[in-house]
């Protein structure tokens, strides 16, 4: 039982490598449910975060890095496997967990971009049981959004994730890294060239990294300085320019609700409904009629 067990654990894994969940080979997102067996694991190229999504605590024995530890672990418990570290688990009871594997690139260049240490000095602990109030809503964040589909707020998606990287790096490395600080907000040239560009793109798939390198900062830092400028995170600035541009379509012209939706980079009528009523109180339709 305990070799099937084993086979059924690698082969889910080995799909999950296989086939990536998201468009963006940085970061991989997948809820994992499981019954009662034991099994091994390797990412070569990924770090991987584990977080517990069990609605009880279940007994788990796991080993890597040349330690074993078995324990109780309950809904937001974490193990933190390096890249390239086999780990063994065996779990006593069924198990639901969120596995966010991290490439190896994407933490390197988090490493030079935004902590400003070469990739030489980023080097992650193997952890057991780790606590971590901030990781753990970064990672029910991720996990909420990766289920209703992140592709349709990717600018979110990329500041989740860079946080994500940035607390795992500073908190839970072999050396403690500290960020370089900043303050004041942005330069009001650089916020200008960034609300222009946020304003010609409207329809389009805005990334994080696109608004970065118009003030050819790192992405953490630019989100950090935007919301200092604007008092608002670059995903809630761009959703509300989409709101208003959205507006005034539907007061100014014929068109219909599915191609305002386009037009203003939502990928649906359904899409486009759900977040205007959200922002404005009222359907685009009970809008345009008043």
């Amino acid at each position: 039982m305990q070799n099937v067990a084993a086979q059924q654990f690698e082969t889910r894994q080995a799909s999950l490598g296989d086939r990536p969940t998201q468009p963006q080979p940085s970061i991989h997102v997948r809820a994992i449910q499981q019954q009662a067996g034991e099994g091994t694991c390797c990412f070569k190229n990924d770090h991987t975060l584990w977080v517990s999504l069990s609605s009880r605590p279940i007994q788990l024995c796991h080993t890597q890095g040349g330690q074993t530890v078995m324990d109780l672990y309950g809904r937001g418990d974490m193990v933190i496997t390096p890249a390239n570290t086999r780990l063994f688990a065996r779990w006593e009871s069924d198990d639901h967990v969120l596995q966010i594997r991290l490439n190896t690139q994407f933490l390197d260049r988090i490493a030079q971009d935004t902590l400003e240490t070469n990739s030489d000095r980023l080097e992650l602990h193997p952890k057991f049981k780790v606590r971590d109030a901030q990781l753990e809503a970064i990672a029910f964040m991720l996990h909420t959004e990766h289920q209703q589909n992140q592709s349709s707020n990717q600018l979110y998606w990329d500041s989740l994730t860079n946080v994500l990287a940035v607390n795992l790096l500073q908190r839970h490395g072999v050396e403690q890294l500290s960020l370089p600080t900043y303050a004041g907000g942005l330069p009001r040239y650089q916020l200008s060239q960034v609300l222009d560009f946020i304003d010609a793109h409207l329809d389009e798939e805005v990334k994080l990294a696109n608004l970065a390198q118009v003030t050819d900062m790192s992405p953490f830092h630019f989100s950090r300085l935007f919301k200092q400028s604007t008092g608002l995170s670059p995903h809630q600035y761009l959703l509300q320019q989409r709101i208003e541009r959205a507006k005034q379509l539907l007061k100014q012209t014929n068109q219909s609700i599915l191609d305002i939706a386009v037009a203003c980079g939502f990928n649906s009528h359904s899409h486009l409904s759900r977040q205007f009523r959200q922002l404005t109180g009222v359907t685009p339709k009970a809008y345009r009629i008043h």
